[in-house]
């Protein structure tokens, strides 16, 4: 099936079918770009929704704890991932089909353009064989008709007895020059009879039939590009269904680690004071007057003083106890009037003190209508009154709050220490090698280090003693283990779920095992065992022998991955492709950071 045989006198027709195709294309190219635009305005509308939802940490206190909080904002987070996938179908459909479409539209016209030509080109030509051969035709007609007019002109000379000889002879002349002129037109219509034919046989069997083929191959191109359009269309949605399959799992994971005992767990710990329940009233009988005896004899000397005594231990045991709220019975009782102190005596004549109701009614308002002591937590927020020692918070928020402040600054100063030893390690090599850089300015950045790491120590030292008479005032649960060397962050006692430490492991609260140094799962976070996201690379200039301890050696024209930028001190933090790592000098090296490094976790 060919359509130079089959089609050679559809010219017109097989323009407009290469027209029609060249439209579709351009069609389908226009839907690709509509579904392009609809993949970003999704994902689009999708970040948005994420950064809406997800929490604006401004403070540490903030942050969510709660596993019902924490599962949806890792499902926040996966749909973040979600909607990064859409962008890479985006990506993909524009880099692979739309402009691939394009540019092969702008090609196919391009060569419809010229094949056509070709064909009109050569039907021109034979038209113009067909003119040639159609005037010598016409041309030898007249040259016959012109010499039968010559035959009968002389014929009827000759026969004409009136007609002289020179008009014979003349009209025999004639006769022969027209003669002579139709042959010659005879043979030159026969010549461009036989080329005209020989041109139409060529156009029709050789021509037309070349350029057909032509243009029936680039449609079937232009068919076979749309088929490949058509499944990279469909590979690009299904390259990203695994890793959208992993988001959706991790929304299923996320759902699954809700625990909500640990969340009520949570609650507990964020809001218990330390403080005891307040005991039980004392009983006090108020029946005892019914057998007094009328009698207007005072009370001796011996049982007002017991009936002190007992009016002392009553109150003793009010204020030896915890109250609600944190209020203690005023350290002094009222006056005692009248009406609320009276005698009362025994059916056998003995006299005792007793308490009116109006002391328990006195004490029930303290409770009910006395302000509580402890600010609440939302006051806090709101910038209530916060003291450096947590003094204004419950014994175990502010228990809880100075052992997060120990370890925060146990990691600043475990910073110090890092840096410390990375200038003390930089000044090493600039001894040995002068021309690096000159040891002394190093010193005033560790004079200041030294500084900063003294500072850390005395605060670390003073909200230890903090904690050690909270702890004390709480009874605790073991005392807690000093440690002599401040720079390691992980005690070697026992830890309760609370993060108190203890040594006595009767004391020790049975839960799910925990890692030192971690209060809440939220910590998790920021502390993992991960190695550090590579944030560019760069090229050896100068090769390093690196034969201190902590350094890199590299050889000039080296690859490194950078995973810690040069914080001032002229060292950069660097690492192999086989996980080595250490640092190089900065002035060694040619950095080259990445666009998306900031915030972005990309392991190497």
């Amino acid at each position: 099936m060919s359509w130079g045989t089959e089609l050679w006198d559809q010219f017109d027709s097989l323009d407009k079918h290469t027209q029609w195709g060249i439209d579709f294309l351009e069609r389908y190219a226009k839907f690709v770009k509509e579904r392009i635009e609809i993949e970003q305005n999704y994902a689009k509308q999708l970040r948005n929704l994420v950064k809406k939802y997800c929490p604006k940490r401004s403070t540490k206190d903030e942050e969510p704890r709660f596993t019902s909080c924490i599962a949806f904002f890792n499902i926040l987070n996966e749909l973040n991932d979600y909607a990064g996938q859409r962008e890479v179908v985006a990506e993909e459909m524009a880099h692979r089909v739309y402009g691939e479409l394009m540019r092969y539209a702008h090609d196919l016209k391009t060569e419809r353009k010229m094949h056509l030509q070709e064909g009109r080109k050569a039907q021109q030509y034979l038209d113009m064989c067909w003119k040639q051969m159609d005037n010598s035709k016409k041309k030898f007609e007249r040259e016959c008709r012109e010499a039968e007019k010559a035959q009968q002109s002389y014929e009827r000379l000759d026969n004409d007895t009136n007609a002289t000889k020179a008009d014979v002879e003349k009209a025999k002349q004639q006769l022969n020059l027209r003669t002579h002129m139709a042959d010659e037109n005879k043979n030159e219509y026969a010549a461009q009879l036989q080329n005209f034919n020989g041109e139409q046989h060529k156009h029709f069997y050789v021509v037309i039939p070349q350029i057909y083929k032509q243009l029936q191959e680039m449609d079937e191109r232009r068919t076979i590009k749309l088929s490949e359009c058509y499944r990279g269309f469909a590979d690009s949605e299904r390259k990203v269904i695994p890793i959208i399959s992993k988001c959706l799992e991790g929304m299923i994971l996320a759902a699954k680690s809700v625990d909500e005992r640990r969340d009520s767990q949570m609650v507990v710990d964020s809001f218990k004071s330390g403080f005891e329940p307040p005991g039980d009233f004392p009983f006090e009988d108020y029946s005892q007057h019914i057998y007094r005896t009328i009698s207007d004899g005072t009370i001796s000397a011996s049982k007002q003083e017991s009936g002190k005594v007992d009016a002392k231990t009553t109150v003793g045991k009010a204020k030896g106890k915890l109250w609600l709220f944190g209020k203690k019975p005023k350290p002094q009782s009222p006056p005692l009037t009248p009406t609320s102190l009276f005698t009362s005596s025994t059916p056998n004549g003995s006299q005792f003190l007793t308490f009116s109701i109006e002391p328990v009614h006195y004490c029930m308002n303290e409770i009910k209508t006395g302000k509580p002591r402890i600010p609440s937590f939302r006051s806090l927020k709101r910038g209530g009154p916060a003291l450096e020692d947590f003094s204004h918070l419950p014994p175990e928020q502010r228990r809880k709050k100075l052992q997060q402040r120990i370890d925060e600054l146990n990691r600043e100063l475990q910073k110090e220490s890092d840096q410390k030893e990375a200038l003390n390690k930089m000044k090493d090599v600039y001894e040995k090698n002068p021309q690096m850089g000159d040891p002394g300015s190093l010193q005033p950045k560790l004079a200041e280090t030294m500084n900063n790491i003294d500072r850390l120590r005395m605060e670390i030292h003073k909200n230890e003693a903090w904690l050690s008479e909270v702890e004390s005032k709480t009874g605790g649960r073991g005392d807690r283990r000093h440690s002599s060397d401040i720079n390691h962050l992980v005690t070697q006692g026992r830890e309760s779920p609370e993060g108190s430490y203890t040594d006595d492991a009767n004391q020790e609260v049975r839960g799910p095992p925990q890692q030192h140094g971690h209060h809440s799962e939220f910590d998790d976070e920021f502390e993992d065992d991960d190695p550090l996201p590579a944030i560019g690379h760069c090229k050896a200039i100068y090769p390093f022998d690196g034969h201190n301890e902590g350094t890199l050696a590299m050889k000039e024209g080296e690859v490194l991955y950078i995973i810690e930028e040069d914080k001032g001190d002229g060292w950069t933090r660097a690492r192999r492709q086989n996980g080595e790592e250490g640092y190089v000098p900065t002035s060694y090296i040619d950095v080259t950071l990445e666009k998306n490094s900031k915030g972005a976790v990309t392991y190497i």
